[in-house]
């Protein structure tokens, strides 16, 4: 319904109609327009100057006031909830499932989407402000609402398995708000299968709008701010404005300390400079002009056939995966992810799982490592960093990060020849910018795969090299597990006379 909507007109409105409702609802613009870039149409509306803006170095200029009241958080959505009947039944039946905001405001949307159908099966909901403001918002170019047939572009990606988990996560919630809702007989207008308005794509479409839209305002949370969630990205010294929260509880847009927009010039925002590749793509749809780096990817990383694996899983406390930084300007990577601490070490290594019982008399599993209890992987870690083998785990940690990379590097080169040969253009199903995009994406993270690859490949030399890696590895490789066994044992005790001494 929401893509139909978009096409037909009758959920669509111009961005030239954004000043107007602004003046009607309170919305301060000063000396600053919305519009499309004549010279970038693709990039949509953005927030334009009218004359020539300076700000001096300490302090900021206001550049667009939001009331409160219209900035969409779940404050105002409960506020809302108090006058529309309709909502506050559905928010009822919904419980906690409909607390979050990730939940509440996509919701919001939707049923304000309602109110705009021409021929709604009921009567249902009520009129607001941002009812018109739906109008206003594109439908995002996010990789969610992507058709199946782009999806081989992303194939050896990091993007790819992350698109398909939002994926799976969004179509449980939608499951889940159609079956609390079902207690509603009338709602069977809006999400029932057989007949409902409402449909999957739908809640993607939703989803989108606020995630591609989303900012956090101090003392308000994640919110929408119309007219503020008009502002392009552009990272670093390129940002010209931000947002923030002023005395009366309004949101602000200001213009940066020390900066200056010439008449015409676009003024921006940045929507994170630390954010990666893959996560510019998924949230926002885009990658920025002139990025020569990923940034950082995030890879999963499982347990093989180990049959201690769902136990480390249902202890860590962390995701099961690492995360790989490009380390710009230097050599090398960085990395993140205690998963990997328990994927490396085993019974024989002194890590333990035992279910206990609680004092409310409840079974749990809990892990151990050398008999003492650990509360997940991030504690592990600690303890490994003390034990007198940390060299030996360390190494078995890189190389087992070297072999995910290299599995990854053949899954994104293995699948090179396929993508590339696919059409693309006028003409096709896949249009050429964002095949641009996607196999940007694809370059970008080769490299970073590459550079920690060879980064993974020095750290394994050096580690190598230690002593109580030669003497381990020497005892393994005679094949007698009780000579390694006391190579540990031997370095125990000339660790604790070294410590004596």
């Amino acid at each position: 319904m929401i893509r139909e909507g978009k096409e037909e007109g009758w959920l669509q409105l111009p961005s030239e109609a954004l000043p107007p409702w602004a003046a009607l609802n309170n919305i301060k613009l000063h000396d600053i327009k919305v519009g499309v870039d004549p010279v970038h149409p693709e990039r949509g509306a953005g927030i334009f100057a009218q004359k020539p803006l300076s700000c001096p170095s300490d302090s900021h200029t206001t550049l667009m006031t939001v009331p409160r009241d219209l900035i969409l958080s779940k404050e105002r959505i409960e506020q809302h909830a108090k006058v529309d009947r309709d909502f506050r039944d559905l928010l009822s039946t919904l419980g906690e499932f409909g607390q979050n905001p990730r939940t509440l405001i996509p919701l919001f949307l939707l049923t304000q989407s309602y109110l705009l159908h021409p021929s709604p099966p009921s009567p249902h909901f009520t009129h607001t402000p941002l009812t018109t403001y739906l109008r206003l918002l594109p439908l995002p170019p996010l990789p969610t609402l992507w058709p199946p047939t782009l999806l081989p572009l992303l194939r050896g990606t990091t993007l790819l398995p992350a698109l398909r988990a939002k994926l799976t996560s969004l179509n449980r919630d939608f499951t889940t708000l159609q079956t609390l809702s079902a207690l509603l007989p009338w709602t069977t207008d809006l999400f029932s299968d057989a007949d409902g308005l409402f449909t999957f794509p739908d809640w993607i479409a939703v989803d989108g709008m606020y995630r591609s839209r989303a900012l956090e305002f101090p003392g308000v949370g994640p919110c929408m701010a119309p007219g503020i969630d008009m502002a392009n990205h552009c990272g670093g010294e390129g940002t010209k404005a931000i947002y923030e929260v002023d005395g009366a509880g309004d949101g602000v847009l200001l213009l940066r300390a020390g900066k200056e927009v010439g008449g015409g010039e676009e003024v921006t925002i940045t929507y994170g400079d630390g954010k990666g590749a893959c996560e510019m793509v998924f949230s926002y749809g885009f990658l920025e002009e002139g990025r020569e780096s990923a940034g950082e990817l995030f890879l999963d990383l499982g347990t093989g056939e180990d049959p201690l694996g769902e136990a480390k899983r249902a202890v860590a406390g962390v995701a099961p995966g690492v995360k790989i930084v490009d380390c710009l300007g230097e050599e090398g990577v960085r990395w993140e992810g205690e998963w990997v601490w328990l994927v490396v070490v085993n019974e024989e290594d002194g890590l333990e799982f035992m279910v206990q019982r609680t004092v409310e008399g409840e079974e749990e599993l809990r892990g151990f490592w050398k008999g003492e209890e650990i509360k997940g992987a991030v504690e592990l870690k600690g303890r490994l960093e003390g034990d007198e083998r940390w060299d030996l785990w360390r190494l078995r940690a890189v190389s087992v990060l070297q072999g995910r990379v290299e599995e990854q590097l053949a899954e994104l080169y293995g699948c090179e020849d396929e993508v590339n040969g696919m059409d693309y253009g006028e003409g096709t199903d896949i249009p050429e910018d964002v095949r641009n995009m996607a196999m940007k994406l694809r370059e970008l993270e080769g490299n970073l795969l590459e550079k920690a690859y060879a980064f993974f490949e020095e750290e394994k030399e050096k580690l190598a090299v230690s002593e109580v890696v030669t003497k381990y590895l020497a005892a393994m490789n005679t094949g007698d597990d009780t000579a390694a066994k006391a190579a540990e044992a031997q370095q125990d005790a000339t660790d604790e006379d070294e410590d004596f001494s």
